[in-house]
């Protein structure tokens, strides 16, 4: 099966006052470690979709990935524009920018996981987290997405979504303040 990462990181960080992307974590920028992890995931192509005005180039040592930039920054719809840009995949990771602690085993558990299926999902402690992996069949559903939602009440209607136990609790962390950099965790 090929398929696709996408980092989605068009929002506007407005929880946490500046753009977070760049801020630094760990010597790198934010981004960079959501990248990482989406290219560490048995992937042929990684697809970030990002706002006009983040210059992913001034970021020395990171992945060459490609850049789909979107005016919007509404969840449903950089969503959508990641899945239409994943042209013919069978199947594609949905990372989010500004998680940066996937740990690199949980792409290949999904992978492995959802065979046949709609979709397959990480969880730790009964919670379901990220990245998530769509077939293409969850890609007609995704395109007809709207409002700043993705596709989380999609796959809770649905049975056919692999929820895969993973160890580490890191497939919650996300950055919303700057407070997050300092817990790292």
């Amino acid at each position: 099966m090929n398929a696709v990462a996408l980092v989605l990181a068009a929002g506007r960080a407005t929880r946490f006052g500046s753009d977070k992307l760049s801020a630094p974590l760990d010597g790198a920028p934010l981004l960079h470690h959501a990248i990482r992890a989406a290219r560490a995931a048995p992937v042929d192509r990684v697809i970030v979709v990002t706002r006009p005005d983040l210059d992913m180039g001034e970021w020395p040592g990171a992945p060459a990935v490609e850049a789909l930039r979107l005016e919007s920054d509404a969840l449903s719809t950089t969503l959508r524009a990641g899945i239409a840009a994943a042209g013919q995949a069978e199947a594609a990771f949905v990372f989010l920018g500004d998680m940066p602690r996937i740990p690199a085993e949980v792409a290949p558990m999904l992978f492995a996981a959802i065979g046949d299926g709609y979709a397959a999902m990480p969880c730790h402690g009964g919670r379901p987290g990220h990245p998530v992996l769509l077939s293409a069949a969850a890609f007609p559903a995704i395109a007809a997405l709207t409002g700043d939602a993705g596709a989380g009440r999609l796959l809770r209607s649905r049975s056919d979504v692999a929820l895969v136990d993973v160890p580490s609790p890191a497939i919650h962390f996300d950055v919303d303040r700057p407070e997050d950099l300092a817990t790292g965790s």
